[in-house]
């Protein structure tokens, strides 16, 4: 016998629950049941903006709130985020080098604050520049859009 229920459509997100009973003549009784959260999770739109303006394309991503480091949504995305030293000589994301410097120039409240890292790399640099992947993008909850300005170095 299966049971098939839809619960929690109070102030609670709703989920899906199915529950598995076994044969009654059997003398156990054993219960299975699966639960899966059917709302709907946040998202962030992350808009880049290229090095120089007017010469780049404006490109977009999507990414679910405080699942994935900005440096990885860019890479996934196929999106540039080094310069020619850094597409050559980076970390692999382990911030110990530099070179994916981006530059927030919307949204910086939808980001994790900056880490100890960044704080030793970019102590000398503006407020609004972040190492790519030090920054979190999104908490789990929150929903909305940040602009990041690529390459802010070649910016002018």
């Amino acid at each position: 016998m299966a049971l098939l229920s839809l619960s929690g459509v109070t102030s609670q997100a709703p989920k899906l629950c199915l529950g598995i009973k076994r044969n009654r003549r059997l003398k156990r009784r054993v219960t299975v049941s699966l639960v899966a959260d059917l709302s709907e999770k946040p998202e962030i739109e992350v808009e880049f903006r290229g090095p120089k303006k007017g010469r780049d394309v404006v490109e977009t991503a999507k990414a679910l709130s405080g699942e994935k480091l900005l440096r990885n949504i860019m890479l996934d995305n196929n999106i540039d985020l080094y310069a020619t030293y850094g597409k050559l000589m980076n970390c692999g994301g382990g911030g110990s080098c530099g070179t994916c410097i981006v530059e927030i120039i919307d949204g910086k409240d939808l980001l994790n604050e900056r880490t100890n890292t960044e704080l030793k790399y970019l102590k000398k640099k503006p407020e609004s520049w972040r190492l790519a992947c030090q920054t979190i993008v999104g908490n789990k909850e929150n929903s909305g859009k940040v602009v990041v300005q690529r390459l802010p170095q070649w910016k002018k």
